[in-house]
Order: C-alpha cells, then sequence, then structure tokens
C-alpha cells in the first residue's frame, strides 16, 4: 500500500524531538558584560607637582613627589605580588582620587596637607612595600588620570564588591547627584578570601545601640532590626529598629566599626537575644573599582584601561604630566 505521509511524518518528528529537546536544556547564565577601554587622551598641563603628606606614623608633615606618593598608596592598597596591570589600575585611581580630593577640599585641610597615610582620613600607604611591580605599574601610567567630561572623576574603589558593585547612593549614602560613570555592575571578586565572600559576624546590643545613635538615632533598647530597603545592587540602604526607626544602613556600618561589618551586602540580619547578627557577602562600601574584581580582570588578561572602563563606564585617562 502507498503511504505518502511517511516521506514527511519522520522529518516532523525529529524536528518535533529537536524543539523539546531545546526546551529542557539548562538555561545560560547571563555574563558579565565586556570591558570597553577607557579611551586616553593627552592634556598635559605642566610638570608633575610635589604634594605635602601628613605621615600618621610618625606625626610629621613630608614632600615628596606626586608619583612617589602614588606607589606608596599602590603599595598600601594592593598586595605588592598581585598583575601589574591591576596596580596600574589602582595607580590611575589613586592619583585621581589625590587631585580630586585637592581641587575639591584642599586634600586634607585638618592636617593642612593635600594627603594623609591615615586610611580614616585618605588612602593607605606603606612605602615599605613598593617593589619593582609596583614601581612599573606606576611609571606606565605616569600622569594618567581619570576625567568625566572635562572633570576629574570622583574614583571611589574598594575591596570586593561580592559580584556586584553600588550605586553611590547605596553604598556611601551619597546625597549629591549621582556621578553618571558610578553604575552597579557584576565584578568577577571569586578570587576574594573566603571569609570575605561570606560571612557572618554578631555584635552586642550595646554596641549596636550605640552605633544607631552615632548614625542619628537613639533607642532606648532593641527587640527589632531588620532591613527597611534594598538598593539596586541588592545591598541595604536602609535599616529599620523596633518597626519604626529608621537608620541609613552605609552610616550604621561606619559608626559600628567598617573592618567589623565588612558590607551592606546583607542576606540575613536578626535579632539573637542580647546581639544582633549580620550575614553577608563582600568587603568595602562597594562603589567604583573591585579591588579583587581587578585583580581577575588582570589575570585574564584585561588591561588597566579595560578595568577603569568596565568599572568607571564612560570615562577617558587623561596624561596631565610626562
Amino acid at each position: 500500500m502507498n503511504r505518502p505521509y511517511c516521506k514527511w511524518i519522520l522529518p516532523v518528528l525529529i524536528v518535533a524531538f529537536l524543539v523539546v529537546l531545546s526546551g529542557c536544556s539548562p538555561q545560560k547564565k547571563p555574563t558579565p558584560a565586556q570591558p570597553s577601554p577607557a579611551p586616553q587622551s593627552q592634556n598635559v598641563q605642566g610638570s608633575e607637582p610635589e604634594i605635602t603628606v601628613f605621615m600618621h606614623e610618625t606625626n610629621e608633615k613630608k614632600t615628596m613627589k606626586m608619583e612617589e606618593y602614588i606607589a606608596g598608596v599602590v603599595a598600601g592598597e594592593m598586595k605588592s605580588d598581585w598583575p601589574v596591570e591591576a596596580l596600574a589600575a589602582q595607580a590611575i585611581i589613586a592619583r585621581t582620587f589625590t587631585l580630586e580630593a585637592m581641587e575639591s577640599k584642599g586634600g586634607v585641610p585638618e592636617r593642612g596637607t593635600q594627603a594623609s597615610t591615615d586610611i580614616k582620613e585618605f588612602q593607605a600607604y606603606n612605602a615599605k612595600d613598593v617593589n619593582d611591580n609596583v614601581r612599573k605599574a606606576v611609571e606606565m601610567t605616569r600622569g594618567q588620570v581619570i576625567v568625566y567630561q572635562g572633570k576629574l572623576a570622583k574614583t571611589w574603589f574598594h575591596a570586593s564588591a561580592g559580584g556586584m558593585t553600588a550605586s553611590a547612593k547605596e553604598g556611601l549614602h551619597y546625597k549629591e547627584a549621582e556621578p553618571p560613570y558610578i553604575k552597579p555592575v557584576q565584578s568577577p571578586d571569586e578570587l576574594a578570601p573566603k571569609d570575605v565572600q561570606n560571612w557572618t559576624v554578631s555584635f552586642p546590643m550595646d554596641k549596636v545601640m550605640a552605633a544607631v545613635e552615632k548614625a542619628g538615632q537613639k533607642v532606648d533598647k532593641i527587640e527589632k532590626f531588620a532591613i527597611q530597603e534594598k538598593g539596586q545592587s541588592q545591598r541595604a540602604t536602609i535599616f529599620v529598629v523596633n518597626g519604626n526607626v529608621q537608620v541609613p544602613a552605609p552610616e550604621f556600618r561606619v559608626a559600628i566599626g567598617s573592618t567589623e561589618l565588612k558590607s551592606t551586602l546583607l542576606d540575613k540580619v536578626a535579632v539573637e537575644g542580647n546581639k544582633v547578627t549580620f550575614t553577608g557577602k563582600g568587603y568595602g562600601h562597594g562603589v567604583g573599582m573591585s579591588q579583587w574584581g581587578a585583580n581577575k580582570m588582570a589575570k585574564d588578561g584585561k588591561k588597566p584601561e579595560e578595568i577603569i572602563g568596565y568599572y568607571y563606564p564612560g570615562v577617558t585617562i587623561e596624561k596631565r604630566w610626562n
């Protein structure tokens, strides 16, 4: 018996099988956008400046060349055996941070200097750890700064973003207009230490109450402590105490100790007896470049301008002196 439908039924079945099979395949996770290198330009305005630095360790003021200071900052902020491309990105950021602070607020006016080695006042500094790797990173970026529309950028940075960077409002409770080049981006922070990737910390109730007061509120007791609002990066932006007292999360973190409450990228907050326990990830405010993310990008072959272009999209790297 002649069955013409046999000629087409097999192809139809094959197509149907492939459609079903593709529908059952696991979905690929979205990958971070590929970094676009920050464009570079020349705007040489003179010779390398000298700056006066308050040396926190000796309580004295010291005048030095800018690039000498930047080398000490890079060695203080990053491990000196990291890839030179990551160190170079840090050098450009540190140089920009210093000049922008000098322009916007006179450096460290309370010390009467342009910079300070006290990390609470300015940037970390460690001249003893300056090695050939650091010197190369500083020299290859000599005079380079980050600008946006002709103005020095605000180059915030931090240790680890916990996988996602933050807006300035989220991470710093920044009250001015959000800089257009500060945007939450996925950050490859998987090389960070385990106790930075995920952590849990508990604080006694009296310390929590003191931090709440230091952050601008006062309570007689704490029965409830929760996250009320989160930002785009899922960082806590507002805590609520006892159901009705609001506390800005970034300010609370600083008040209680930013090395103890490592970030506001929190999975859980719980009142447990006479203590409050926080579970989270990452280290730092989360704004701008993640240092552990830069480390991973450099190890993956990315250049300093690609690292900067990724964490500060839309900026230009400008050379100010030779």
